[in-house]
């Protein structure tokens, strides 16, 4: 059995995806072990709780550098074999990152180089591609390294662009795509050789 860890800061729609894939055996061999809380009271962790899982919540007052190491206790308590940002929205800390090489995957709700970066979340991201005019956008998932939104790309879909679309419309259209991607991803990474 493998330990997932899942870390969010918002609603938790992702999240739940997560439990309800392993819940019906879409990701197979796989354990919630916690969620890291991005701060207090939000969706993600009364879903957590709703789904017995530990909940484990950072505190927006510690300096840097305390911050880093309660990560990386929360972390190290639950000894993940993968680590899911589902709409975590702090920076991980460079040494968490190198430590858990190739172990942090992240979704964003756009095709990737495109729309990524500090800045680039949420709604944000979906203002921008119709600001572009552009024909699709979409989801990315992809590995975590020192920098917003740069590592190696894992998988996308792609998604397009209605004429009518505003940013709520697009961002939903996304959204059910991105549950649909991230609990199949989280699948291959932990189960390589089943089909």
């Amino acid at each position: 059995m493998k330990n997932i860890v899942v870390m969010a800061s918002g609603s938790g729609s992702n999240f739940q995806a997560i439990i309800d894939a392993i819940q019906s055996g879409r990701i197979k061999q796989a354990n919630i072990a916690g969620l890291v809380a991005g701060k207090a009271g939000i969706r993600a962790a009364e879903r957590a709780q709703s789904a017995g899982i530990p909940v484990k919540t950072m505190d927006p007052s510690l300096p840097h550098k305390k911050s880093e190491n309660q990560l990386e206790e929360y972390l190290e308590s639950w000894e993940p074999d993968l680590i899911i940002l589902a709409g975590f929205m702090k920076k991980i800390p460079d040494k968490i990152v190198r430590k858990y090489h190739n172990r942090i995957i992240n979704i964003h709700p756009s095709l990737l180089p495109k729309y990524g970066g500090k800045g680039f979340y949420g709604s944000r991201v979906h203002s921008a591609v119709l600001e572009a005019g552009d024909p699709e956008s979409g989801c990315t998932v992809h590995f975590v390294n020192e920098q917003y939104d740069r590592g190696d790309i894992i998988s996308q879909v792609r998604v397009p662009v209605k004429p009518d679309d505003t940013a709520e419309t697009l961002s939903k259209r996304v959204l059910e795509k991105e549950h649909q991607l991230l609990p199949e991803v989280i699948n291959q990474l932990l189960n390589p050789n089943s089909n």
